[in-house]
């Protein structure tokens, strides 16, 4: 059986959930990503942010980017799977909610990212195609 942590990339960068948007931008730019999870000051993962987050909800509202934090952003409980979970939950976790990087946890803590392109490499093409589809569709 294969699980999420088979799959998944490991040693995610997280911005801190009081690091400013110009700081968690940087970040993003740095490493070349779209995406990061936001981490809370107990280590916990408390949300996702995105490159696209930072320029509907903060520049195109108005508001500094060098005031409002990465924490402001994160929105509800974020959706994870469980590092040994079998990896069809993942790919039905990520069809269903449709969102293209899922955090992968051990407990409470973040271990590692399942991007598309993790599913790309990794399972028959047909999972990749039905993945990528259900995630697509709007």
């Amino acid at each position: 059986m294969t699980v999420a942590r088979d799959i998944m990339s490991t040693d995610p960068t997280c911005v801190n959930e009081d690091q400013n948007l110009i700081e968690a931008a940087r970040i993003m730019r740095d490493l070349d990503i779209g995406s990061m999870p936001i981490c809370g000051n107990d280590s916990r993962l408390k949300g996702m942010l995105t490159d696209r987050d930072i320029v509907v909800k903060c520049l195109a509202e108005g508001a500094d980017p060098g005031r409002m934090t990465a924490g402001s952003l994160a929105e509800g409980t974020p959706v994870t799977v469980g590092a040994d979970d079998d990896i069809r939950e993942a790919l039905q976790m990520m069809q269903h909610h449709q969102i293209r990087r899922l955090p992968v946890i051990d407990g409470h803590d973040l271990v590692g990212i399942i991007a598309q392109a993790d599913i790309a490499r990794t399972l028959p093409e047909i999972a990749t195609g039905r993945t990528v589809e259900e995630i697509s569709v709007p």
